[in-house]
C-alpha cells in the first residue's frame, strides 16, 4: 500500500481542489507543502521524454516529474499518487462507464445466501499454505518493480499461481506485460457466462522507503494479500468450482510506483469494453493489532462496499471496522478510475496498521497467518456469492 504522510492541505493541491487524506506518518507539513508548490509551479515541459505524469487527487491535472523526483518526492515520502503516464485517458473513459452503470443499477446487491456452497470450499483452506506463500515472497531480496529482482519476483508469482490453479485444467493463467519488467499475473476461472467478470486482486511488488533498491521483504505489504487470494484460488481449483460468471484473480506488479500494473489492466479492459461487475482488492491482510477486518469507504463503490461489509460477519469470525485511506492508496483506485465498482479490504485501520511496511522489518510474523486465512474465507465467500449474480 502507498500511504500519505499528512493531510495535503497546502500549496497547489489545495488550489486544485484536492481532498486531504488521513495522516499516517510524522513528516513535516511545511516541507511537504514546499515540495508540492515547487513541483506544481514548474512549467509543463515540451519534451516529456523520460518524464512521468503523476496525479495526487481526482481534480489534479497532473505534474510531470523525472523518475528521480517520483522516487524522492512521492514514493519515499509516502505520498498517495497515481502514475497516469501511459493511461492518461482512463479517468475520462471511467467516468462515462460509471455514469452508465449508475443509470442501469436498479436493485441492491442480494443478501448473502450461498454459504452452503461456499462452506465445503472454505473448509479446504490451509493455514500452512498461507505461511509458505508469505515466507517465500519475503525471502526475495526485494520486489521493487524497476529493480534487479523485478523479473525474479514476477516468475515466482507466476509459478505460485500456476501451481495453485493446477488442480483444474479449465483455469487459465497468463501474464500481462507492462512497460516495466514486472508483469502482472491473471488467473481465470471461466463461467457459464463469459461476458461478465468479477475480480479479486492483490499487488505483489514491495518497496523500501529508505532505498528503493534496498532489502524489502514486504511480508504484510503485500505478500499477505497475495497469499489471501492465492489460497482462495487453490481451494476453488481443487473443488473444480464452476461459477455462473467468470472469476479472475489479479496479481499486480508496480503498485508502489503509482498503481501501474492495475491501471494498465483496467485501461485495457475499459478500452475493450470488458464488463467487470466488481473488483475487491486485498492489501495488507496480515498485521492486525485489533484482530479485525477493515473495509475502506473512500474512493470505492459505496454499494459494493456495503455488500462486502455484510459478508465479513457472514464468512469470517472477525469484527468489521471501517476507515478511509485517501486518493490512490491501493489498486482498487485503478479499477474505480476505469469506472468499475471497486472495494478495498485490509487487516486493520490506518492508525493500527503495521508500522513496519516499506522497511526491512516488514517480515513474516506468526500472528499473520490465521488472520490472512480469515481474509481468504471472505474472498471465497465473496466469489461464490458473486458467481450467482
Amino acid at each position: 500500500m502507498t500511504r500519505l504522510s499528512l493531510f495535503l492541505a497546502a500549496g497547489a493541491l489545495l488550489l486544485q481542489g484536492s481532498l486531504a487524506c488521513r495522516a499516517t506518518e510524522d513528516l513535516a507539513l511545511d516541507a511537504e507543502a514546499t515540495v508540492f508548490e515547487r513541483l506544481a509551479a514548474a512549467p509543463v515541459p515540451e519534451d516529456k521524454t523520460g518524464l512521468r505524469l503523476l496525479k495526487t487527487s481526482e481534480d489534479d491535472e497532473g505534474t510531470w516529474v523525472t523518475e528521480e523526483e517520483k522516487i524522492s518526492e512521492y514514493m519515499l515520502k509516502h505520498v498517495h499518487f497515481m502514475d497516469v503516464t501511459e493511461t492518461q485517458d482512463l479517468e475520462a473513459i471511467g467516468q462515462a462507464r460509471a455514469e452508465a452503470l449508475l443509470a442501469k443499477r436498479q436493485t441492491a446487491y442480494p443478501a448473502p445466501s450461498r454459504s452452503a456452497i461456499a462452506a465445503p470450499i472454505i473448509a479446504r483452506l490451509v493455514q500452512s499454505n498461507v505461511q509458505t506463500t508469505i515466507t517465500g515472497l519475503a525471502n526475495i531480496y526485494n520486489r521493487y518493480y524497476r529493480g534487479s529482482y523485478a523479473a525474479t519476483s514476477a516468475t515466482h508469482v507466476l509459478n505460485l499461481v500456476r501451481n495453485a490453479a493446477s488442480s483444474n485444467p479449465a483455469i487459465t493463467v497468463r501474464q500481462f506485460t507492462h512497460s516495466f519488467n514486472q508483469p502482472s499475473v491473471i488467473a481465470t476461472i471461466p463461467g457459464t457466462s463469459t461476458a461478465r467478470r468479477v475480480v479479486v486482486c492483490a499487488h505483489y511488488d514491495s518497496i523500501n522507503q529508505a532505498s528503493v533498491t534496498g532489502r524489502s521483504p514486504g511480508a504484510d505489504d503485500n505478500a499477505s494479500g497475495v497469499a489471501t487470494i492465492l489460497e482462495a484460488l487453490r481451494v476453488m481449483a481443487v473443488a473444480r468450482y464452476a461459477p455462473g460468471i467468470t472469476l479472475e484473480f489479479h496479481f499486480y506488479g508496480g503498485e508502489e510506483g503509482g498503481l501501474l500494473g492495475a491501471r494498465d489492466i483496467f485501461n485495457n479492459y475499459a478500452a475493450n469494453n470488458i464488463n467487470v461487475l466488481a473488483v475487491v482488492n486485498q492489501d495488507m491482510t496480515g498485521y492486525s493489532t485489533n484482530n479485525v477486518i477493515a473495509v475502506y469507504t473512500d474512493f470505492v463503490d459505496s454499494a459494493l462496499t456495503t455488500y462486502v461489509q455484510r459478508l465479513v460477519p457472514y464468512y469470517t469470525s472477525l469484527r468489521l471496522v471501517t476507515d478511509r485511506c485517501g486518493y490512490g492508496c491501493s489498486d482498487h483506485a485503478a479499477a474505480r478510475a476505469a469506472g468499475y465498482p471497486a472495494a478495498y479490504v485490509c487487516a486493520d485501520t490506518m492508525t493500527a496498521s503495521s508500522p513496519y511496511i516499506h522497511t526491512v522489518n516488514d517480515t513474516p510474523q506468526a500472528s499473520f497467518y490465521a488472520h490472512v486465512l480469515q481474509h481468504s474465507r471472505l474472498t471465497v465467500g465473496f466469489l461464490v456469492e458473486a458467481s450467482f449474480w
